[in-house]
């Protein structure tokens, strides 16, 4: 790819009084029905940028993987009535974030899911017919990994280039510690932390586990800054929430390959908790709508988890989901972005991860163009 740089005249060109402004949200995406199951583990686990491991090899591991998961991840979807409620969230969310940057705005949000409809092609496709003047593409991942923004971010060039979509486009490709985003989630972990104290004992202690969706370790040493971010955001809403001395740490969930992934687990904390005789409210740190790894995963699976380890109470404090503090924090991006000079932000604007984070994308060239055929 060509490095590419923002330039004055790539800036929406004067006409039209009140822009039009296509905020596209990008988020994994789920199945919609039972029978979309097996494609949409397909579509997750042949994406290069989760096996990396050449083409042939990578389609036939996708294939075994999707054959060994198959059947727990249909029951899991069972459990929520046999589809994810991600898309249904997401709408809701767009709409919340059109409210919230109008009217100083004509925004529209389209979704652009990763791995099940609508997926990018659809997105833009929909961005080119609404006669967007200006694209914002705003990741519902707060901490940026090659395997959930850039991604997107990768299969969103590839649509706007095939749609024929041009258009003065921005990115915001993390918002890991944005003071907004924390203050909202911090307020969402006090309240869940405030009503988890009052159910329990006051001679029970509580630890905080805030969870996060894991990586192969191999990813991170390569360079991706996930692990980074997520702890700067743990870090942050620690602060923010201000609870003295709160016992607390950070843990991965959701590991889905045999390579060894960053730690610890959350399941080894559950057990460690149940050897302390502590209670626990697990906070979602990385995923901001409810989804089956909240729903199942920690709702269900780790509950369960919790149990038989002992741990003698076990909270969980919902995801922000259409939260007001939180939709506030996704306006203000867009409007930083928006008047920033920057192609690709930040929420700082420029970059902000130390330099050993080398698959930071402000580190690499040409990972975005400045005229929408990103």
């Amino acid at each position: 790819m060509e490095a590419a740089t923002l330039e004055v005249r790539d800036r929406p060109k004067p006409g039209r009084a009140n822009p039009r402004v296509a905020v596209v949200l990008f988020n994994l995406g789920g199945p919609d029905r039972i029978e979309s199951v097996r494609p949409f583990l397909y579509n997750l686990f042949s994406d290069r940028a989760i096996i990396r491991v050449p083409a042939p090899i990578r389609q036939l591991l996708a294939w075994l993987i999707t054959r060994k998961r198959l059947g727990p991840a249909t029951e899991n979807y069972e459990i929520l009535g046999g589809k994810s409620p991600l898309l249904e969230l997401t709408e809701e969310q767009g709409r919340a974030l059109e409210g919230a940057l109008a009217p100083e705005l004509t925004a529209k949000c389209f979704i652009a899911m990763r791995y099940w409809h609508p997926m990018s092609e659809e997105a833009a496709r929909a961005v080119k017919a609404w006669g967007a003047d200006e694209v914002v593409l705003l990741p519902l991942y707060p901490q940026f990994s090659t395997t959930t923004t850039g991604s997107s971010l990768d299969a969103w060039r590839e649509a706007a280039a095939r749609a024929g979509l041009v258009a003065p486009t921005r990115v915001v490709c993390c918002y890991h510690s944005d003071p907004a985003f924390v203050g909202s989630t911090a307020a969402i972990a006090r309240r869940a932390y405030g009503e988890a104290r009052a159910a329990l004992d006051p001679a029970v202690p509580i630890r905080v586990l805030f969870s996060a969706h894991g990586l192969p370790e191999s990813i991170v040493q390569a360079g991706d800054p996930y692990q980074w971010q997520v702890e700067q955001t743990v870090a942050a809403v620690v602060a923010a929430m201000d609870v003295p001395e709160l016992d607390h740490v950070v843990c991965y969930q959701s590991r889905v390959t045999p390579q060894t992934w960053i730690g610890p687990s959350t399941e080894d904390e559950l057990r460690r908790a149940g050897a302390d005789r502590v209670a626990v409210l697990v906070v979602p740190i990385a995923f901001v709508s409810e989804h089956s790894e909240t729903l199942v995963e920690l709702d269900v699976e780790y509950r369960e988890e919790a149990a038989h380890f002992g741990v003698p109470g076990y909270f969980r404090a919902p995801a922000q989901n259409s939260d007001a503090g939180f939709v506030a924090s996704l306006a203000s991006l867009v409007r930083r972005a928006r008047g920033g000079d920057r192609t690709l932000c930040s929420f700082r604007g420029a970059r902000t991860c130390p330099k050993p984070h080398g698959d930071c994308p402000h580190a690499l060239r040409g990972f975005v163009t400045a005229k929408a055929t990103v």
